[in-house]
C-alpha cells in the first residue's frame, strides 16, 4: 500500500519545484508477541513473552504491555536502565524522536533494546496501515505525534485481544492532555511516578525519578526573575540588545562568572545571584550588557558555597556582594545579567550527598564534586547508606523560588576516598569514556596471529636493514615512534622519523574508527592508561616493540652537518626496532665513550643534530616555558603511590622532541599544499597582552622587564631574567609565562585565514600532529591525508568534507582538554594518597602573592598549594596587602614573589569531597603564626646540603621546555 504526499516549493528566482514524497504502507509488520496467532512472525522476531508480562503491580492486576511516550524515554532513561522493567513496545513514532532530540538517551535506549533479557520491542508504527496516521491541517508536530502513540496502544490492545491474548497493552506517560485523550480512548495511561510506586520494592526506584518541578515545602519568595522566552531571545539577539555565549561560573566564587560571546576579545563578567540567574556551567544563554555605570570587576576573595544555607529563602546576595565590593580591583570589566537559556549542558555530576538535619527527611542536598556546579536538591530514601559514598545525580529543573536545581539520584560509585572510586569520578567528572571496547568495535580487530606477508612487503618500502631504535618514558607500550640516523657518503646524515601505521588497522567509517574518534585521546592516570584504541593494537600490532617487525609511516630528511634540511620524502614502510629505549638508557648510551657500536653512533647523530635545530628554533623566536611535573613511584601490587619527586629532563628527552617537531612541520607543509582547504592542522594564537600582566608585574618587582610585544622579544626576555642568588627563578618566571599562553587548538586549513594558522610557542607558521596516531585521532586523519598525497591510500568523501572535519575538530579539542584535566587531577589525587598522615616541612618559592593568601610552588615534589593569611580565630597575626607591589608584610618581614621560605605540608580531610594540602609557615618565623619545624626538618647543619641537592635539582629543572613535548609520549602535554 503507498501513500503520496506532493510539496511545491519557490525558488529565489520565483520558479516553483513540485516534491512527491512516498509513504510505504504494509499489512505484514508482526507485533512481536510470542502467543500472538495472528502474525506471522520469524521466533527471533517473537519478542515480548506473555507468560512473564510486566513486573507485579498494584495498579495493574492483569498482565501487561508497556508502550512509553517520548518525553518518558528521555527524562526516565536512568529507571529504564534498571532489570525491573521488561516486556516493553518502542513505537518507531518515538524511536525517531528520540534519535532526533538526545544522541545520548538514543544510545542507552538502543543498548536496553539490544538486551534480549529485557524484552524491548520496536514496533514500525509508521509504516503499519492501520496505525499509521496523516497530520492533520494546523495540527503541531507533537501532537501528532501523541495521537499516533495512542493510536498504536488502541490497535495493539485490539489486535492482541483478537487473538485470545489476556494482556493489556498501558501507556506510560506524564503528559495530562495525553492522558486524558487516552482516557477518552478507553486506554490505560499511568504517570511515571504512578507506576513505580505501584511496583513491590520500589523504593529504590523511586529515588531515581526524574521530576521537572515539585513543591517546596516552603511558599517562599520567588528568588530569580524570569527567563526570556525562545521569541524574545531571539528578538534581542537579532536587534544586538542581547549577546549569545556559554556560561562559565568561577571556580572561586560561587556568585561570579563569565559569558564567552563569539567575536569578542573579553568575556561578560557576571556577578550575583540574581544576575546569574539559574546558569549552570556550559549553558548557552542570553545575556544583556549592563549600564557602563553598573560594570563590577571580579573579587580577589576566594569565596566558597554559603554554609548551611540550606533554607530556600535566605536572602544572601547583599551580604556576600558587600564583601565583593571591598574586593574590588581598580579596572571594571563589561558587565552584564543573564535574561534567558538557549541551551542547556546538564549532564550527571558526581559528589556527596548531604543529609537533611530533620529525621526522616527524603529530601537532601547533593554537593557535587566540581565546585563550579551549585548543590543539587534530591529526594532519597537511602540518605544513611549513601552519606558515606560517592553518588551520581542527574540535573532535572530549576523552578525561580528554589535556590538550588531539583535532581535524581542515578547511582552509586563505591565508598568515600576509596581510590578506584575516586578514579572513577574524575573520569566521570571529566567526560572521559572508559567503558570496555564493545563487540562491534572489536570485530574490526586483525585476527591472530598476525604475520606480514609477501605482499604487504611488495606495497611498502623495506627499512629492516636500518638500524633504528626507539626512546621513551619507562614503563612505556605505547610505542608510536622511532628513529634513526646514518652518515652518507657527501658528509651529509640519513635522518629518519618513522611513526606506526595505525590507519592501516583503522579503516574509515568501522565501528573502531568512530570509537577512535569519540574518544579522540589517550588518557594518561598516574596508575592507569585509558586507551584510544583497543589493547591489541596500542601495545602490540602498533607499538614499535624492539625486534619485532612493524609498519610503519616514515618521514626521511637528507640533513646536512649544519642541520640544514637538503630533501624531504615520505613513505609507507616496513621496520624492526633494534632496541626500544628509555630516555636514561638513550643518555647512558650516548655518555659512556666505549659504546661504538650502530646505535650508540645513531643516537650521537641524533643528539648533535637536535641541539643544533633546538638553537635555530630558539634563534628564530621559540618560546621554552616550564611547568611543575611529578613522577610518581607506585607500589607494584597495591598501586599507591611510595614516592614522588619532579620528573627529570636529560638531552635525549629533547633530541627526540626535536624531531617529533621536524616530522610535524614538514607533514604540515606536505598536506596543506596537496589539500590547502582541508588539511588538519595544529595552531597556537598568540595571546592578547593582557595575559601577560601577571608575568610583567611579577618580573617588575624583581628588576627585570619583561618584553611580550613578540614572541621572540618575549624568549629573549626570559633568557636573560637570570637570578644568582636564586637559581630557580628563571623556572618560576617560565612556569608564569606558561600560564599567560593561550589554548593550542587542531582546525581545519579552509576554515581559517592563512595568517592565523601560525603556532606562537613553536615560532613556526604550520604545524600538525603526525606522531603520536597510538594515542591521537588527529594524527590518524592526518595520516590519511598524507597517504592519498603520496598515493599509497585512496581518499573517501568524509577525509575531504572540511565541515565535517571543523565538527570533528572541536570534539578533538574538547577530548585533549579534558584529557589534560583528568590527568592532573589523578596526579592531585596520588598527591593525597601519598601525604596521608604525613607531615612533612619542605623549601618552597612563592608564586603569587594573593590578598589573603601565598601560592607556593616545592620544586622538591613539583606541585603547587596555598598558604592562607589572616585567619580569624586561628591566629592574631595580621597580614598587610599592598597591590602596588604585591607583597604581604607582617612586622618587618615581607614576602614577595618568588621568595624563598619553609613550609610545613600536611593533608586537611576533614572534607571528604575535597581533601587538600595545607600549609603552614615554618620560615621566617612569625610569632603565634609559624608553626615550630618538625625533628627531621633541615637543621642549621644540613641546611647547606639540603640546598646544594635543591640547586642542582633546579639546574635540571631550568632545561625543561615548553611541552611541545615528545609526542606520542606518556608524559603530561602542555600548551603547544
Amino acid at each position: 500500500m503507498l501513500t503520496t504526499k506532493v510539496f511545491f516549493r519557490r525558488t529565489k528566482g520565483g520558479n516553483v519545484f513540485k516534491t512527491v514524497r512516498e509513504h510505504y504502507l504494509r499489512d505484514d509488520i508482526y507485533c512481536g508477541s510470542n502467543a500472538c496467532e495472528k502474525c506471522k512472525s520469524r521466533p527471533r522476531d517473537m519478542v515480548l513473552d506473555e507468560e512473564n508480562a510486566g513486573a507485579k503491580s498494584s495498579l495493574l492486576p492483569t498482565p501487561y504491555f508497556l508502550v512509553l511516550d517520548t518525553n518518558i524515554i528521555l527524562d526516565q532513561i536512568d529507571i529504564l536502565e534498571e532489570d525491573v522493567i521488561t516486556n516493553v513496545i518502542i513505537l518507531q513514532t518515538v524511536l525517531q524522536e528520540i534519535r532526533h532530540r538526545s544522541s545520548t538517551v538514543y544510545k542507552k535506549l538502543k543498548n536496553i533494546i539490544g538486551d534480549q533479557k529485557r524484552r524491548f520491542f520496536v514496533f514500525i508504527n509508521e509504516h503499519h496501515q492501520e496505525t499509521y496516521i496523516e497530520r492533520k491541517p494546523g495540527e503541531k508536530m507533537n501532537d501528532r505525534n501523541d495521537r499516533a502513540i495512542r493510536v498504536a496502544v488502541k490497535w495493539y490492545n485490539n489486535h492482541l485481544a483478537s487473538s485470545n491474548s489476556s494482556v493489556k497493552v498501558v501507556l506510560l506517560t506524564d503528559d495530562v492532555e495525553n492522558k486524558t485523550r487516552a482516557a477518552e480512548d478507553n486506554i490505560t495511561a499511568v504517570s511515571m511516578e504512578d507506576y513505580i510506586a505501584s511496583l513491590e520494592n520500589s523504593s529504590f526506584l523511586l529515588d531515581k525519578l526524574c521530576k521537572r518541578s515539585y513543591v517546596l515545602d516552603t511558599q517562599s519568595r520567588e528568588l530569580f526573575p524570569c527567563h526570556l522566552t525562545p521569541a524574545e531571545v531571539h528578538d534581542g539577539i537579532s536587534s544586538g540588545r542581547l549577546l549569545q555565549g556559554t556560561f562559565l561560573p568561577s571556580r572561586e566564587n560561587f556568585l561570579e562568572g563569565n559569558v564567552n560571546v563569539e567575536g569578542r576579545d573579553k568575556p561578560i563578567f557576571v556577578q550575583g545571584r540574581t544576575n546569574l540567574n539559574r546558569a549552570v556551567d556550559g549553558d548557552v544563554v542570553a545575556v544583556e550588557i549592563l549600564p557602563d555605570d553598573q560594570w563590577s570587576s571580579p573579587s580577589e576573595i576566594v569565596l566558597q558555597d554559603e554554609e548551611g544555607a540550606d533554607a530556600d529563602d535566605v536572602p544572601e546576595d547583599e551580604k556576600i556582594l558587600t564583601k565583593q565590593n571591598l574586593a574590588k580591583i581598580k579596572e571594571e570589566v563589561p558587565t552584564g545579567k543573564i535574561v534567558g537559556i538557549i541551551r542547556r549542558k546538564w549532564r550527571q555530576y558526581c559528589g556527596i550527598l548531604q543529609p537533611s538535619a530533620i529525621k526522616g527527611n527524603v529530601r537532601h542536598l547533593f554537593v557535587p564534586a566540581e565546585r563550579k556546579i551549585p548543590k543539587i536538591r534530591i529526594e532519597t530514601r537511602q540518605a544513611e547508606i549513601l552519606s558515606k559514598q560517592r553518588i551520581i545525580v542527574a540535573l532535572d529543573s530549576w523552578p525561580r523560588n528554589s535556590r538550588y536545581p531539583l535532581g535524581h539520584f542515578v547511582r552509586a560509585l563505591g565508598n568515600i576516598g576509596d581510590k578506584d572510586t575516586e578514579n572513577e569520578v574524575l573520569l566521570l567528572e571529566h567526560d572521559v569514556p572508559h567503558s570496555r571496547f564493545s563487540e562491534a568495535v572489536l570485530s574490526f580487530l586483525p585476527q591472530l596471529p598476525w604475520v606480514i606477508t609477501e605482499a604487504d612487503v611488495a606495497q611498502r618500502e623495506d627499512l629492516r636493514h636500518l638500524d633504528i631504535c626507539s626512546v621513551d618514558p619507562p614503563g612505556c607500550t605505547d610505542i608510536d615512534d622511532a628513529l634513526h640516523c646514518r652518515g652518507l657518503p657527501n658528509g651529509n646524515f640519513d635522518v629518519g622519523v618513522h611513526i606506526a601505521d595505525v590507519s592501516h588497522f583503522i579503516r574509515p567509517g568501522t565501528a573502531l574508527d568512530k570509537e577512535a574518534a569519540l574518544r579522540a585521546t589517550t588518557v594518561y592516570l598516574v596508575d592507569k592508561r585509558i586507551d584510544m584504541v583497543p589493547e591489541l593494537l596500542s601495545s602490540n600490532l602498533c607499538s614499535l616493540r624492539g625486534k619485532e617487525e612493524r609498519f610503519a609511516f616514515s618521514c626521511m630528511w637528507e640533513i646536512s652537518p649544519d642541520a640544514n634540511i637538503v630533501s624531504t620524502r615520505f613513505c609507507k614502510s616496513i621496520i624492526c626496532s633494534r632496541q626500544a629505549m628509555t630516555y636514561e638508557e638513550a643518555q647512558l648510551r650516548i655518555d659512556d665513550a666505549t659504546q661504538q657500536d650502530a646505535i650508540a653512533s645513531s643516537l650521537r647523530g641524533l643528539n648533535q643534530l637536535a641541539k643544533k635545530l633546538k638553537k635555530k628554533r630558539l634563534e628564530n623566536g621559540a618560546l621554552t616555558l616550564a611547568s611543575p611535573e611529578i613522577r610518581f613511584q607506585v607500589d607494584s601490587e597495591t598501586h599507591d603511590p611510595i614516592d614522588v619527586e619532579a620528573k627529570k629532563v636529560r638531552e635525549t628527552n629533547s633530541m627526540v622532541e626535536e624531531f617529533m617537531l621536524l616530522a610535524n612541520i614538514s607533514v604540515a607543509e606536505k598536506i596543506l599544499a596537496e589539500f590547502p582547504e582541508c588539511a588538519m592542522l595544529r595552531r597556537h594564537p598568540e595571546p592578547p597582552q593582557s595575559n601577560f600582566e601577571p608575568l610583567v608585574k611579577a618580573a617588575r618587582h624583581q628588576g627585570f622587564f619583561i618584553n611580550t610585544t613578540t614572541g621572540k622579544e618575549l624568549a629573549r626576555s626570559l633568557e636573560e631574567a637570570r637570578k644568582e642568588s636564586n637559581p630557580y627563578f628563571n623556572t618560576m618566571l617560565r612556569i608564569l609565562a606558561t600560564r599567560c599562553m593561550l589554548q593550542a587548538v587542531y582546525f581545519i586549513s579552509g576554515m581559517h585565514q592563512l595568517e592565523e594558522f601560525a603556532h606562537y610557542g613553536l615560532a613556526c607558521p604550520i604545524y600538525t600532529h603526525f606522531t603520536s596516531p597510538i594515542r591521537r585521532y588527529a594524527d590518524i586523519i592526518v595520516h590519511r591525508l598524507l597517504a592519498v598525497c603520496i598515493g599509497a591510500d585512496a581518499t573517501y568523501p568524509e577525509l575531504l568534507d572540511k565541515k565535517k572535519n571543523h565538527i570533528l575538530c572541536h570534539n578533538l579539542n574538547y577530548r585533549n582538554r579534558m584529557a589534560q584535566y583528568a590527568g592532573r587531577a589523578s596526579v592531585a589525587l596520588h598527591t593525597h594518597l601519598f601525604f596521608r598522615n604525613k607531615v612533612q616541612d619542605e623549601e618552597g618559592y612563592i608564586l603569587f602573592v594573593r590578598k589573603n593568601a601565598l601560592q607556593v610552588l616545592i620544586p622538591k615534589y613539583g606541585l603547587e598549594g596555598t598558604l592562607y593569611l589572616n585567619n580569624p580565630g586561628t591566629s592574631s597575626v595580621t597580614f598587610t596587602y599592598n597591590s602596588e607591589d604585591q607583597s604581604q608584610t607582617c612586622g618587618d618581614i615581607v614576602f614577595r614573589a618568588f621568595d624563598l621560605i619553609i613550609v610545613q605540608m600536611s593533608l586537611d580531610r576533614s572534607n571528604v569531597q575535597h581533601e587538600k594540602l595545607i600549609f603552614k609557615l615554618v620560615k621566617p618565623e612569625i610569632p603565634d603564626f609559624s608553626v615550630p619545624p618538625l625533628s627531621r626538618d633541615v637543621s642549621a647543619t644540613e641546611e647547606n646540603s639540603t640546598k646544594e641537592a635543591l640547586k642542582r635539582k633546579v639546574e635540571a629543572a631550568q632545561e625543561s621546555t615548553n611541552g611541545q613535548s615528545k609526542t606520542g609520549k606518556k608524559k603530561k602535554k602542555k600548551k603547544n
